[in-house]
């Protein structure tokens, strides 16, 4: 079985002029591919599930998402999409929102990005977010890391923070995008620790001598072994192809040397990562 944990989907129209003028700055040529329902489904074919997520990122990278667009997906293609809800706090109807995409709109988690919100994981207005998800047994995925947006402050995507938020709230289940590139090894060692806490990741293939580092040391911490990294792509900016060659061909860059290798056991684990299984309590609900 695979699953792509990390999965954005957006209209069209939703995609701002912003998006296109920091996408050219992130990469050469811009993100070309579209993340509107049908092309996501078209991307999804090589895997069983696909975690699904609007983004409410307007001023940081320009994309206006909603999470009707999520909804009107999973309602479209059930058997391959699981939908979350996206927040942003400095909403004034942030909860009202959250609980109608939970409530009415039956999603089945929550995606945060305190760097593109501009909100740390230890602002306040959080704290209902995180007492609601902990209450209904719903997973938060966080952007940790950095991000190319200019109107997104760098702090706020370091993954220290978790570590406190786990210890408030110990049965709710966190997940750390990206590994917190380039923060990586504050990832890892948030994740050993905590037993709530889990780490994916999506959008590494393409820097691949950080991803190599990344899972190395991700080896010698041992997280590894148990159940704690997971696999996504971050669609439309990488592609489910790309994603496994580029993991499945991790060591090329270390033949003929005496570096340690990633292990094909690492390799194939993550590949073959079940989030239904681990991210909420008893196994996903359906």
């Amino acid at each position: 079985m695979i699953v792509d944990c990390h999965v954005n989907v957006y209209d069209d129209d939703q995609m701002l002029p912003l998006y296109a003028e920091l996408a050219r700055r992130a990469r050469p040529g811009g993100f070309p591919l579209k993340s509107n329902c049908e092309d996501v489904f078209a991307a999804m074919q090589d895997v069983d599930k696909a975690i699904i997520f609007s983004l409410r990122y307007k001023d940081a990278i320009g994309i206006d998402g909603d999470d009707e667009v999520t909804a009107r997906a999973v309602a479209k293609h059930p058997d391959k999409f699981i939908g979350f809800a996206c927040v942003d706090p400095r909403m004034p109807d942030c909860m009202d929102l959250l609980v109608h995409a939970i409530e009415d709109l039956k999603l089945k988690g929550v995606k945060f990005g305190p760097i593109y919100n501009g909100v740390s994981l230890l602002d306040p207005r959080l704290e209902p977010v995180y007492a609601y998800l902990q209450k209904n047994n719903l997973p938060l995925t966080m952007h940790m890391g950095t991000t190319y947006g200019t109107n997104a402050p760098i702090h706020c995507g370091r993954p220290l923070d978790v570590d406190t938020i786990a210890h408030r709230y110990p049965d709710l289940k966190m997940i750390m995008a990206h590994m917190g590139h380039p923060w990586y090894e504050e990832c890892i060692v948030v994740a050993r620790k905590n037993p709530n806490v889990y780490c994916e990741v999506s959008a590494l293939y393409y820097r691949p001598w950080q991803y190599y580092n990344i899972l190395i040391c991700a080896q010698e911490y041992l997280i590894t072994e148990w159940n704690k990294i997971f696999f996504g792509t971050d669609f439309p900016f990488t592609s489910v192809k790309d994603s496994i060659e580029g993991l499945r061909t991790i060591n090329r860059q270390v033949e003929g040397t005496n570096l340690p290798r990633v292990a094909e056991t690492t390799i194939e684990r993550i590949i073959h990562s079940n989030p239904l299984e681990h991210w909420w309590h008893g196994g996903y609900p359906g």
